[in-house]
């Protein structure tokens, strides 16, 4: 066993000793020695020839019959002939074959590699008396408040109790741009902290984090084979000793023992066996590098054939937050749109808090505005006096009861803003419409290119699900292109449809980021989640969008293409060198050698079609921004 490990470890040595005995064994053919032509290639064969046994041997324990094996046995058979330089050269192609698959499947690797190398390792603990201490990341606990200066990885999950900072969250969304956070937001684990200060309370640690939970699916996806992989394994079982079979009948019938044992070289069935997994493993690779996480090959292959999104509406297509979306101003005087912000900055209702936050990012002024005996009359609105004016802000209901007439203008303005699904707020000084607003949940930025983009890559139909009323879910539809719409669903309603779809012979993907889209999630033949969902959605599901946008659905999709594309090619090539190598035996043109660089180098072809996934991007969807837009 010690001496099996230390061969492995030195594999790399062997191969380069076999290199230079080849070379002198070559340069005793010029000077016309023997001698040292022959003695060279028989310490090559017989030193290079050890690991290549030794896990031959190996498989066999386990009632494998490996590549390794016919290799070993052709080998035997040159040296047996007095082939030496065949026998040499076989061996050293075989383990510099090997060592360059190494070299390139590392290249694969390598972006899920730097994911786990991101997990931070340390922390700085804050005492109850300030005092702060370093420990391993493993000792924070839940609700252990820590310490992150600049330049530092947050090592928690958590809530910022005290400062402010730019943070780069691309290990998480795979964004690189920064994001501003301040006492009360959320920050993950394997974050950096570009400049400020944090103390951050953590909610989730270790494992548990949303960044251990991205590592332990991406390596977890690695083990998941795709239906080719299975094939290929099936079939690889029963293949080598087919050509072992195959070669030993070869030399019965023909007496040829040299054919026989070229026969076994050229058999190898290597490119076959590492075609498909190579391919998997390079687009899981990538998914993980650009915030797409897709759980394993057979994720990818099924992904890859579906034909029907749906999805859900709010959080979804949508942001899951109210804004204003449409301002009718009939008073032409920012006195009237001061007063009303006023007035519901006094309620806690969520078109209330709409309509404030559009004061924030309008920069509206309305400190100035005194407001009295605010009163809220449920189901209609609220009253107020504000500057000596008596203020009515509510639906249309509110006005009716009050005797507050609208004009035919303000009339069909209230029905064009109520047609596209949005929520009214009707705003009244001293018995005056003032205005009117729309507030309605945002849509999505660049949601319509997307959907439109993912058609061009072979969605067919595209259908919203949501729990939301007819007339919103329909406006919401008709603005970004949702082909087909059913609402007012209860959960148990949306797998209905999942299962309806499914029974007409769709293949069918969910998006979803709900706790009750988990049912969903888990009966689509796709589940998909957006990452800023619950962590229910995010477990159910088989990809996940780590950062929720759009883009990410879109290269998710078209990956998941490119890679069952990538993997039928690497199929093709190793099925098309295999027989070309017995065309050319049987018509003279390839030889025990030969054959075996050729193998090798169909090897590394495949490995490095392959390789062409990691750096694979769609073309990315342009946004529509008016999508964003307030209506004036």
């Amino acid at each position: 066993m010690k001496f099996q490990r230390y061969i492995n470890q030195h594999t790399n040595q062997i191969t380069l000793i076999t290199a230079i005995l080849i070379g002198v064994g070559l340069l005793g053919k010029v000077v016309d020695s023997d001698i040292i032509y022959t003695l060279s290639f028989i310490a090559a064969s017989i030193i290079s020839a050890v690991p290549i046994v030794l896990r031959a041997v190996s498989a066999l324990r386990f009632k494998t019959i490996s590549i390794e094996l016919l290799v070993s046995i052709a080998v035997i058979g040159a040296f047996i002939i007095g082939e030496y330089n065949e026998s040499a050269i076989v061996t050293f192609l075989f383990l510099f074959g090997t060592f360059l698959e190494d070299k390139t499947l590392a290249k694969t690797r390598h972006s899920i590699k730097d994911l786990t190398e991101m997990a931070p390792t340390t922390a700085m603990i804050v005492d109850d008396d300030g005092n702060t201490e370093e420990t391993d990341v493993d000792f924070v606990d839940v609700d252990d408040v820590v310490l992150v200066k600049a330049g530092g990885q947050i090592p928690v999950d958590g809530e910022i109790v005290d400062g402010s900072g730019h943070i780069n969250e691309a290990s998480i969304t795979g964004e690189s741009k920064l994001v501003t956070k301040g006492t009360g937001n959320q920050v993950f684990s394997g974050t950096i902290l570009d400049n400020g200060t944090l103390k951050v309370r953590a909610t989730k640690v270790g494992d548990d984090t949303t960044f251990g939970k991205i590592v332990e699916l991406v390596e977890d996806a690695q083990d998941t084979k795709s239906p080719a992989e299975k094939f290929i394994d099936k079939f690889a079982t029963y293949y080598t000793p087919a050509v072992l079979i195959i070669a030993l009948i070869v030399g019965l019938v023909t007496k040829d023992f040299r054919l026989a044992i070229t026969v076994l070289v050229l058999g190898c069935p290597g490119a076959l066996v590492i075609g498909a997994p190579v391919s998997n493993v390079a687009g899981i690779g990538n998914g993980a590098k650009n915030g797409v996480l897709i759980k394993g090959g057979e994720v990818m292959n099924t992904f890859a054939n579906v034909d029907t999104l749906v999805f859900d509406k709010t959080g979804t297509l949508t942001e899951g937050k109210t804004a204003v979306t449409q301002f009718k101003d009939y008073s032409r005087d920012q006195l009237a749109l001061q007063i009303t912000i006023a007035v519901e900055k006094q309620s806690d209702h969520p078109l209330a808090q709409a309509v404030v936050k559009f004061s924030g990012d309008h920069h509206i002024p309305f400190k100035d505005v005194q407001v009295a005996d605010a009163d809220t009359v449920k189901g209609r609105g609220i009253k107020a006096t504000a500057n000596g004016k008596n203020v009515l802000i509510g639906n249309l209901r509110m006005m009716n009861d009050e005797n507050v007439d609208l004009t035919s203008e303000q009339r069909r303005d209230l029905e064009n803003i109520q047609g596209e699904g949005s929520s009214t707020v009707i705003v009244a000084f001293d018995g005056q419409i003032q205005a009117i607003l729309g507030i309605s949940d945002v849509i999505r930025q660049g949601v319509k290119q997307s959907l439109a983009t993912l058609k061009s890559l072979g969605i067919k139909r595209t259908v919203m699900l949501t729990g939301d009323n007819l007339q919103t879910a329909n406006a919401v539809a008709e603005q970004i292109g949702i082909d087909e719409v059913h609402a007012e669903l209860l959960p148990e309603q949306k797998v209905e449809y999942v299962k309806q779809f499914q029974q007409e012979g769709h293949k069918v993907a969910f998006v979803g980021d709900g706790i009750n889209d988990s049912p969903s999630l888990v009966t689509a033949d796709i589940g998909i989640a957006m990452g800023s969902g619950t962590d229910v959605a995010v477990e159910t599901s088989d990809v996940v969008l780590m950062s929720s946008e759009f883009n990410e659905l879109i290269h998710a999709y078209g990956l998941s293409k490119k890679t069952v594309i990538n993997t039928k090619e690497n199929i093709f090539i190793a099925i098309a060198t295999v027989v070309a190598l017995l065309i050319g035996l049987i018509l003279g043109f390839i030889y025990m050698a030969s054959g075996m660089f050729v193998h090798e180098a169909s090897i590394l072809v495949v490995i490095f079609n392959a390789m062409r996934l990691i750096n694979y991007q769609p073309k990315a969807a342009k946004l529509d921004p008016d999508q964003l837009s307030v209506g004036e």
